[in-house]
């Protein structure tokens, strides 16, 4: 949909796009490289010496152009160079969490791919140190908490993966879990059976990227579930298509963390398109919505994608404020934290109603 379809679409009803703005919320599904801005780019490049083949940042911003994970992949990649000494990626962090604070996100879980760093000879301590201080600083001056998920590229070499985790291991102080992305195509979650395990092993938390209508998608998605017994699902909407699935991830509670603007219809195997936020919620499925790669989407932040979402998959009020409210149970933080920031939303919610 064009950017001005859906600007008038949000115009649509005024008052829920007030409401969801105002809304304290959650993202988890938001990858710190994927919120690196074409202008901080330039910036970043002039500081480190770089030259980009790019004139200015509407030509960098018009070569975002993709139509598939590996096509959007090699963009996403190549635009991560730039990132190179502790203070970038200490200024990418920070940028992105003033912006989730100036959203009212109050606590977000956000991922990093170390791999494609340290294979460019930057230290894991740069990488790890660099985004820790801008946790610490934005939690103090807007409020915002946030935690820090490594990310393993699932079509680099296993070896490299268990290399990164070592890496990264001396800091899992900083650390919240581990998850899983890239080109799911010949590179299935028991790839990476052994670094779960040692994750796991060092407390942290598991997650894995299961992108829509991608090959063998439902049948990772039960390996995901069943052998591997990830904590949440990144994605995840083919599961639709298995009501075994459903059943099974309904049974054992998982969340899911949905992006529409990137993969917000099933068409693999479907007759017709299907809307995932609406078919997830319909088959009772806990999601949440996050903004995935915003600075490669358009710009859109959280309050964007889910006001389109509010139109595009017919949410109402009600709904909004369960997924809000699903953010804040799939937090992985204790009880207590948890149920005070669920308090806040119903403490907004409730003169709303």
């Amino acid at each position: 949909m064009p950017r001005q379809a859906r600007a008038a679409a949000a115009a649509t009803d005024p008052q829920l796009a007030r409401f969801i703005a105002a809304m304290p919320k959650t993202e988890y599904h938001v990858h710190l490289e994927g919120t690196l801005e074409a202008d901080m780019k330039f910036v970043l490049a002039h500081r480190n010496g770089l030259k980009l083949p790019f004139a200015d940042v509407a030509a960098m911003k018009a070569s975002y152009k993709f139509n598939d994970l590996p096509s959007f992949l090699a963009i996403y990649y190549d635009g991560m160079k730039v990132l190179l000494k502790e203070q970038d990626f200490y200024d990418l962090a920070c940028a992105y969490l003033t912006k989730a604070a100036s959203q009212n996100i109050v606590y977000t879980e956000m991922f990093f791919d170390p791999q494609e760093h340290l294979k460019r000879g930057v230290p894991m301590a740069a990488v790890i140190g660099g985004i820790t201080r801008a946790r610490h600083d934005a939690q103090a001056a807007l409020g915002i908490r946030s935690q820090l998920i490594l990310c393993f590229v699932r079509d680099l070499s296993a070896e490299s993966a268990m290399a990164a985790l070592d890496a990264a291991l001396p800091f899992k102080e900083h650390l919240v879990g581990v998850g899983l992305d890239s080109d799911e195509k010949g590179n299935p979650p028991e790839k990476f059976r052994a670094h779960f395990a040692k994750a796991r092993a060092n407390g942290l938390h598991v997650t894995a990227h299961c992108d829509v209508d991608q090959v063998d998608t439902l049948r990772n998605i039960r390996t995901a579930l069943l052998d591997l017994k990830v904590d949440r699902i990144d994605h995840g909407g083919n599961i639709v298509q298995s009501p075994e699935l459903v059943a099974i991830a309904r049974e054992r509670g998982i969340y899911f963390t949905v992006c529409p603007t990137f993969s917000g219809t099933l068409r693999a195997a479907m007759q017709q398109p299907v809307d995932v936020v609406r078919a997830m919620l319909d088959a009772g499925l806990k999601l949440t919505i996050s903004s995935d790669d915003p600075a490669y989407m358009g710009s859109e932040y959280l309050n964007d994608v889910l006001i389109r979402a509010a139109d595009r998959s017919q949410l109402t009020r009600a709904e909004i404020t369960m997924i809000a409210r699903n953010g804040f149970e799939a937090a992985w933080l204790p009880a207590a934290d948890k149920s005070a920031m669920i308090a806040r939303l119903e403490n907004y919610v409730r003169p709303a109603a």
